[in-house]
């Protein structure tokens, strides 16, 4: 038994939200154990990283990109439909109906889901510098909290920014990062 890869089509698993990672594993291992390996080529949970400040750390994150979906690209013949349906938290499958079969995605939205997943792997990469040097900033994550400032020198490398702020009525430059000012 073979199959072309052209008979693989990208299917959309609805999921119990928040869990899309466990399942998508769980799911991948309930392929193997009924040796339906072949007939799978790919299962993506599309992501993008965010970045959070929590206690003035910056912390890199993923966020699930559609969450309560996986994206799975197989051919669904034979039991293999079941079995990601008996997987636990898995609701069912995107667009079918009742006793009904699986609606792959059609070619254009599986290009735009993809291409977004690209493209949040390149932005994170390409952020572009929000401000410029001479630009009032108010300071909203450190021990200057609530002070505002005149941008002196924007370091992209570094992503900082010296600020120069009125502290007891004297300037005193500080280096911030760009996530801890924000625009006035």
């Amino acid at each position: 038994m073979t199959t072309a890869t052209s008979d693989k089509k990208w299917y959309v698993v609805r999921a119990v939200s928040g869990q899309e990672a466990k399942i998508k594993d769980y799911i991948m291992s309930e392929i193997s154990r009924f040796g339906y390996d072949h007939l799978v080529e790919d299962i993506l949970v599309p992501t993008e990283k965010v970045i959070q400040i929590r206690n003035g750390k910056k912390i890199n994150k993923e966020r699930t990109y559609f969450p309560g979906y996986i994206m799975v690209k197989a051919n669904l013949s034979g039991e293999l439909p079941h079995i990601i349906k008996s997987v636990t938290n898995v609701i069912g499958f995107l667009g079918e109906t009742k006793g009904g079969e699986p609606i792959p995605m059609r070619e254009t939205e599986v290009n735009r889901m993809l291409g977004k997943v690209d493209e949040l792997a390149l932005t994170t990469e390409h952020i572009s510098i929000p401000f410029t040097v001479g630009e009032t900033v108010k300071v909203i994550d450190g021990p200057f909290n609530g002070f505002t400032g005149a941008i002196e020198k924007v370091n992209e490398e570094k992503r900082k920014l010296e600020v120069m702020v009125k502290i007891f009525g004297r300037k005193t430059p500080l280096e911030l990062s760009y996530m801890q000012v924000e625009k006035l």
